[in-house]
Order: structure tokens, then C-alpha cells, then sequence
């Protein structure tokens, strides 16, 4: 198999969710089986199976992990995909590249934030590179509100180095489009276009330090729409906002090189 081309397998009946992002033999998309994701329902709490999970219109608060992940969705002859919410639609076609184009309808005005929630399978040595000193909103812990920073360092934590478990579990928005992780001689590289709307890459760096019940060890790099994980924080400049047309229009690319996207 063709090690620089990736391929995306989705679910539209269990909230559209990615369940594979290969490239060759390599499984980019963590999974975390027997958790009862197929049984939930709109305003479940999330349920935490891995993959790629599309968190629209805010990823902390509520609905908790957005509207669109409890939904079924539906897949046209074109390979199309949709999910109808009660205040939004969200439609993505998955094109050659892979280029995921998204489009988002509701009533000009409506604020959210997207993220494409990707939690995935890396190993403690994996490094996660974006420009250098770029304003980065940090979550220290899980639970608890963002302070400003600069990437990559947060104290005497490095954001961009994954690690071996040390029971923490960090969270990290950066102001940045682009982002590649490099894992051994692997590379997958994310870009993130939407004129006029704010763009930011997020991370969750969960090294067995979350939940408290039951820690396990899970690792996101997530491009977003929005720079705070929690639409209900968001200042004006804060949050993506659907114009007069109705609709608001982005664009995801990714590679398995860092200099393709």
C-alpha cells in the first residue's frame, strides 16, 4: 500500500465519526472499544471511542462535545455526509488528497465552534511542530479555565513533546492553520482554510492524568474553528459566526507529508 497516500473510513450511522485515517500500514486514529458509543442519544455526556469526532458548536460545555457526535448522519450518492441538529446543519465531502470541504448552515449570526477532534495513536516519542512562540491559550488541567502562553513551552512542560504517561493532562489552543506530527519516519500534517473566520490548532495531551475514575492515556491534535474549547467563553473574535448567505464554508486538508498541505 502507497505509504503517502491517506484514507478516511467514516461511520454516518454513529455521529459520523472517523474510525480510520490510514496511510499504508500506518493507523493514525486511536480507539478505545467497549464503551457503549453506539447506544447514545442527543444530550448524552460524551462517550470517549476515539477516532476523529466532528465537536460542533463547541467542544467543553454544552451539548458536552457539540451537537453533531449523538446523531445519526446521512451519506448521499455523491459521498456526501450530513447531520441535521436543531439549530445548524453540518454537511463535509471527503475529496482526493484528502480534502474534507465542510459547510455549515444556520441563521446568519449563529456563533459556534468546530473542532475535528482527532485523537491519535502515537507513541511517547512523537513531536508535534508549529511555528515557534505563536500565542497559545493553555488548559493546565482538565477541568479549569485557559491562561495565555507561547508555544511550545508551558512551564517545564514541552506541549510539543508527547512523552511517556506522567499522569497529566494538558490542553493547548494555538493560534496557528498548520500543524505536523512526526512519529519516527511517520508524518501527518494538518491545514485548516476559512476566510474570515478564526482558525487555531488544538491539542489535548492526556498522559493517564484524566478522568480521575479511570485515567487512560489520549493524544489530540485538532484543527478548530474558534480559539477557546468552550463557546460560552468565547469573546466576539473568538468564535466562527455564519454570514448573511447562511452559510459558513471551510476547508480541511491533510497529508502524510509535512510539505504538502
Amino acid at each position: 500500500m502507497d505509504s503517502s497516500i491517506l484514507r478516511i473510513v467514516t461511520d454516518p450511522a454513529h455521529g459520523g465519526r472517523w474510525t480510520s485515517l490510514r496511510a499504508g500500514e500506518r493507523e493514525w486514529l486511536w480507539r478505545r472499544d467497549g464503551v457503549g458509543r453506539e447506544d447514545v442519544s442527543p444530550g448524552d455526556a460524551f462517550v470517549d471511542a476515539g477516532g476523529l469526532e466532528e465537536c460542533v458548536p463547541t467542544v467543553r460545555g454544552v451539548p458536552d462535545h457539540g451537537d453533531a457526535w449523538a446523531r445519526v448522519w446521512t451519506r448521499d450518492g455523491t459521498g456526501t455526509e450530513r447531520v441535521e441538529c436543531e439549530r445548524f446543519s453540518l454537511t463535509r465531502t471527503i475529496g482526493a488528497g484528502p480534502v474534507v470541504d465542510y459547510v455549515l448552515s444556520a441563521d446568519p449570526g449563529f456563533r459556534f465552534v468546530w473542532a475535528a477532534h482527532a485523537l491519535l495513536d502515537l507513541s511517547p516519542r512523537a513531536t508535534l511542530h508549529m511555528p515557534e512562540g505563536v500565542s497559545t491559550r493553555l488548559y493546565p488541567s482538565a477541568d479549569g479555565p485557559w491562561v495565555e502562553g507561547g508555544w511550545p513551552a508551558y512551564g517545564n512542560v514541552r506541549l510539543d513533546r508527547f512523552g511517556p504517561d506522567d499522569g497529566t493532562a494538558v490542553g493547548a489552543v494555538v493560534d496557528a492553520s498548520r500543524a505536523c506530527v512526526h512519529d519516527d519516519q511517520d508524518r501527518l500534517a494538518f491545514a485548516l482554510e476559512a476566510e474570515g473566520q478564526p482558525v487555531s490548532i488544538a491539542l489535548w495531551r492526556n498522559l493517564g492524568g484524566f478522568p480521575l475514575d479511570g485515567p487512560y492515556r489520549s493524544t489530540g491534535v485538532e484543527p478548530m474553528l474558534g480559539r477557546v474549547f468552550d463557546l460560552a467563553e468565547a469573546s466576539p473574535d473568538d468564535a466562527a459566526r455564519v454570514p448573511a448567505s447562511g452559510e459558513a464554508h471551510w476547508r480541511l486538508t491533510l497529508a502524510a507529508d509535512c510539505n504538502r498541505t
